[in-house]
């Protein structure tokens, strides 16, 4: 069974992202190019693993985010690039980083760099990454950038340790939950969309206006993943379906689809994703669950409720098309669940 979603929980023409990739697409070119020369090294291995994941594909709605946000604001300057391929390669390296701690497998349809190249070369590729990131924030020349992305850096670090303490635990509440995708992935797109604003000289409110909508895109965003795993398309999730459930990890469909079922329900889900004890007919039988305790729709509607907000912190911002495409984009965000 598929699922339709938009905001305001009616189907109408399709969003896309299009409006904003077309805005940025020149600043994305020089960003990518960037990307492509900060990620070579005299060390063979580390353009190896780091190209693999580069170009395996991915929105880079992160780098976006701060290339528009700063042309909305009339930037004149290349930092906007050199901080938008900072943010690419911080997000680059938290995927090498946990693919190891989850042990996955595929990233994006391929084998996951640490299959190919091990643990280690994956861990200290991503260093390198963070630390190449850091030497560019800092040739931007600006300490409030550098701020926002540092402390973003250290919120996800503390995010991906959280994750571990609720790793195969399906006693994880939703609130516990919320903390991880807060710090793991939206203080990321919070910190790529304030930083356009910051080097702008925007008002303090206009970057904290930017600031919020990263935040809730975030939170949209990662939720809206969870609903796919269980309730999407390869095609949307950019993975296969069931990923989540194969790897044991605890999402929201799960964490309240515990909660609601019965002990019966709860010895499934502990089987399945503390034990990793998997049998033929699991994932379709983890879908029925998540369906029959309404888990799928309440994650959506909560998607749908940060994408809300992410629409209602884009009013204060100047009006044109670019707030229309960053609008565009939360749609995009949550139509992507069906």
């Amino acid at each position: 069974m598929g699922v339709v979603a938009s905001i305001s929980g009616e189907k109408s023409k399709d969003p896309s992202i299009q409006p904003l990739v077309d805005l940025v697409d020149r600043g994305m070119q020089a960003v990518n190019q960037l990307i492509l020369s900060k990620a070579g090294s005299n060390v063979e291995m580390i353009p190896e693993v780091a190209h693999h994941l580069i170009s395996s594909g991915g929105k880079r709605l992160r780098p976006m985010l701060t290339l528009a946000l700063a042309d909305m604001f009339g930037y004149r300057g290349d930092g906007h690039v050199t901080l938008a391929a900072s943010v690419e390669f911080m997000h680059t390296a938290t995927l090498l980083h946990d693919d190891v701690v989850d042990e996955s497998d595929m990233r994006r349809g391929k084998l996951a760099a640490r299959k190919l190249w091990g643990n280690q070369a994956s861990v200290l590729v991503g260093d390198y990454l963070l630390g190449q990131a850091f030497k560019m924030m800092v040739d931007v020349g600006s300490l409030e950038a550098l701020r926002i992305l540092s402390e973003a850096s250290a919120v996800i670090a503390e995010g991906e340790v959280m994750q571990l303490g609720a790793a195969h635990n399906i006693a994880t509440d939703e609130s516990r939950y919320m903390k991880v995708v807060e710090a793991k992935t939206a203080a990321l797109f919070a910190a790529a969309a304030e930083v356009g604003p910051v080097i702008s000289e925007a008002p303090d409110g206009m970057q904290q206006a930017a600031r919020r909508y990263g935040m809730d895109l975030g939170l949209a965003f990662q939720l809206v993943d969870d609903a796919l795993d269980y309730g999407g398309s390869a095609d949307a999730l950019g993975k296969q379906v069931g990923d989540d459930f194969r790897e044991g990890k605890i999402t929201l469909p799960v964490i309240l689809s515990v909660q609601r079922g019965s002990d019966g329900d709860r010895a499934f889900w502990k089987r399945c994703l503390e034990t990793h004890e998997l049998e033929d007919g699991d994932l379709d039988h983890a879908i029925e669950l998540i369906k029959r305790t309404d888990a799928l729709t309440d994650t959506i509607e909560r998607a749908r409720g940060f994408g809300a907000s992410a629409l209602s912190a884009l009013q204060p911002l100047p009006e044109g098309e670019i707030r229309d495409a960053l609008a565009e984009a939360v749609e995009f965000c949550i139509s992507r669940v069906y």
